[in-house]
């Protein structure tokens, strides 16, 4: 089969692997689509591990079952989640599910990015979904970044007079924007520094956008909240200065949720004097799990999150080095999909 190789950044290569094999226990997708994961643009979260085969926004098609599947037959169209708990452990009987120590080690093999995967059984048991017949395979590929912007949400309260601080505009950024007006949100206001996405924000339902390199963003959230700050910043840009930013304006008593990584060693300097007093909680959200996932494919299936609107651009798997490129350089793009054709 053919498989996009991961090497390095603007190194990946088509390649032929082997087929996987699949035990009695697990299944083989053929991939039909597959999204472009922020995660899959960040040299240094990749270099450990190149080569490698990236991609876990997989959905496709069950090409064959192990001799034990009964829930699952050839032909089924399903969404894979590929990373999933153990459902038992301390982390796990207290909801922490993406910190259960299976969680990072499951996955699909060799990754979304090629032909086929095979399913692992905690996989496939816990968090593999049958995708309804009204839901597309480019749609369901959007499962996974919906859901880890559900289980965040779950982390914070949205109330009605809220102002909602949203600091990047790409693919997470707006899935966050058309959330927090759905819950709610008084008033959102979406911070970038390209255009095209801000104006992409707007069109999801942002009330103010902002391009920091033209104006400040701490005058503008203070402009519009009676000098107070925002309630609630959501940080989805994976930058430490986006968290210092995040935290700048945010008001006494609000909360910052850190959705994305930055540079293992950057730090943030943060006062606790100021943190004691200002009583601002820092709440990260990493990954999601097989709760968030049902109610994704639930938002899509119903159309209250339109999941095609956020693709932009699609690309058959011989073309995955351009779709890596639009997706990191093009500045007018959000979501980029990976068919298999």
């Amino acid at each position: 089969m053919k498989a996009a190789i991961y090497h390095g950044p603007d190194d990946i290569r088509i390649e032929e692997m082997h087929t996987p094999k699949i035990g009695q226990d697990e299944v083989l997708v053929e991939m039909k689509a597959c999204g472009i994961c922020g995660s899959d643009l960040m040299p240094w979260y990749l270099k450990d591990r190149a080569p490698l085969v990236l991609g876990h926004e997989p959905a496709g098609i069950v090409a064959k079952t192990g001799r034990k599947i009964k829930q699952f037959e050839e032909g089924d169209r399903v969404f894979v989640h590929h990373h999933v708990a153990c459902l038992t452990c301390h982390y796990c009987s207290r909801g922490d599910f993406t910190l259960c120590e299976q969680f990072k080690n499951t996955n699909i093999h060799p990754g979304g990015f090629a032909e086929y995967f095979r399913v692992p059984a905690p996989n496939l048991q816990v968090d593999t979904l049958k995708i309804p017949d009204n839901v597309s395979f480019e749609e369901a590929t959007l499962i996974e970044p919906i859901a880890c912007c559900l289980r965040a949400q779950t982390r914070f309260i949205i109330r009605p007079d809220d102002t909602v601080v949203i600091i990047g505009a790409g693919p997470s950024g707006i899935i966050h924007t058309i959330l927090s007006e759905s819950r709610g949100a008084a008033k959102i206001i979406v911070s970038d520094i390209i255009n095209y996405r801000l104006e992409m924000a707007k069109r999801f339902g942002a009330d103010l956008t902002i391009n920091p390199q033209n104006e400040s963003l701490i005058e503008k959230v203070r402009e519009s909240t009676n000098g107070r700050g925002a309630d609630l910043v959501i940080v989805t840009a994976p930058y430490a200065e986006a968290l210092s930013e995040g935290l700048n304006v945010c008001r006494k008593g609000g909360t910052v949720c850190v959705f994305a990584p930055s540079l293992p060693n950057k730090q943030v300097s943060i006062s606790p004097y100021r943190l004691f007093f200002s009583e601002i909680r820092i709440i990260p959200s990493y990954s999601t799990s097989h709760l968030e996932t049902r109610t994704a494919l639930k938002l899509i299936n119903t159309g209250k999150i339109k999941a095609k609107e956020l693709i932009t651009h699609r690309f058959p798997l011989r073309q995955t080095s351009e779709a890596f490129k639009i997706a990191e350089k093009d500045k007018r793009c959000l979501k980029v999909v990976v068919l298999n054709e």
